[in-house]
């Protein structure tokens, strides 16, 4: 990020923090570089002190002091933060929103005509370094914007730019999907306590077999019908535990999962 530029968050709650920390441990930015803005005091002293970066009370005081504007609020307060924005917004900034749902059509029709935007989808693995982002440039949007965006949300994770008509169906997918991978994952250890296991032991098996099939799939770049395959023997114990997720609607049910999220972010974005 240029040196003289300065980017501000709006709202610093948990994920405005994860992104703000990985920027600047990634050297992307520096913390002095950073300013974020919460009308909640705790909520500003966490940031800063996991940040290193100040904060102010006020949006307006943050839009003087930056240039790229992070928008991390929860999507009912969107409209409202856009108002409170668009006498101040100029041709020089640059607004990033990650508030789930909200098309980008809103985003700029509360902002001044030209303004430039671009709509981000992290996920809560950004906490760790490990997001997967999807990411869409407005109108106006420059192909340095983009640019911008794909460096810095690539600090926190995988960060892939695609059209904004799919990303109600990132959301359904990777906005959502680490609930849906915690209630598989609590499934499994419940199973395991079923069988006889000690829980504490069932939660470090069917964690690291989770952390493990990801980086195993990751690195050896297999589809996960192929590892399903070479884990299935014909007449074993494997193909009788997929027998029983047929039976139960396991796939089917994951995917309306997706569905309903997808159109649930749909519904958000449309206020």
């Amino acid at each position: 990020m240029p040196a003289g530029l300065t980017l501000g968050f709006i709202g610093t709650g948990q994920m405005a923090t994860a992104l703000a920390r990985g920027f600047i441990q990634a050297k992307r930015v520096a913390a002095r570089q950073v300013v974020g803005s919460d009308p909640d005091p705790a909520a500003r002293a966490r940031f800063t002190r996991e940040t290193g970066a100040k904060t102010v009370t006020r949006n307006l005081e943050l839009l003087r002091q930056a240039g790229v504007i992070v928008l991390a609020t929860k999507p009912a307060q969107v409209d409202e933060v856009l108002a409170e924005l668009h006498p101040g917004f100029t041709a020089a900034h640059l607004l990033i929103s990650i508030a789930a749902g909200v098309p980008l059509r809103r985003l700029e029709s509360g902002l001044p005509a030209g303004a430039r935007v671009i709509r981000v989808m992290p996920n809560t693995a950004a906490l760790v370094g490990a997001s997967a982002t999807a990411f869409a440039p407005g109108q106006h949007a420059t192909r340095a914007d983009t640019a911008l965006v794909q460096r810095l949300f690539s600090a926190v994770g995988l960060a892939l730019p695609i059209k904004e008509a799919l990303l109600d169906a990132v959301t359904g997918l990777s906005g959502s999907g680490p609930a849906y991978v915690c209630a598989f994952l609590e499934a499994l250890v419940d199973g395991g306590v079923a069988c006889g296991l000690p829980r504490s032991t069932a939660h470090q098996l069917a964690l690291q077999t989770l952390l493990g099939t990801a980086r195993l799939l990751k690195e050896r770049e297999l589809h996960p019908a192929m590892l399903r395959e070479m884990v299935t023997s014909p007449g074993g114990t494997t193909i009788e535990g997929l027998h029983a997720l047929a039976d139960g609607a396991f796939h089917g049910v994951v995917m309306s999962a997706v569905r309903r999220a997808a159109e649930k972010a749909a519904r958000l974005g449309q206020g």
